[in-house]
């Protein structure tokens, strides 16, 4: 089963950025539609960022104009570039596939104080 690995998170202040990044040692990344998730103390885990196969972008309004989904196919990675960031969107983020196909990694920490 493939388990991502993420990093690149970190505390940061708000109005500060953050890029983080996902691996995926799978064959065939390149036709997994991808998704960023994020998950807060005491709340459900929730998709933030969407990526599908055929390069379609989506967000949720929560971070729509501050956070933008990439790929690099041949490096199996996925990124979530996050601007202007908010004391809300402290939490744990994780990426899998648009669909929860993979298990969960160990996701990356992000901080954001106000």
């Amino acid at each position: 089963q493939v388990q991502p690995v993420e990093s690149g998170g970190g505390l940061v202040q708000a109005g500060g950025s953050l890029r983080l990044s996902c691996v995926a040692s799978v064959t065939m990344f390149s036709r997994y539609g991808m998704g960023w998730y994020r998950q807060a103390p005491g709340k459900q885990r929730e998709l933030v960022a969407q990526l599908t196969a055929g390069g379609r972008r989506n967000y949720d309004d929560s971070v729509k104009g501050r956070f933008t989904i990439s790929r690099d196919n041949g490096q199996k990675t996925v990124y979530l570039q996050m601007n202007r960031l908010e004391p809300e969107d402290t939490a744990v983020y994780y990426c899998n596939t648009d669909s929860k196909g993979w298990n969960w990694g160990q996701g990356t920490q992000v901080t954001v104080s106000s």
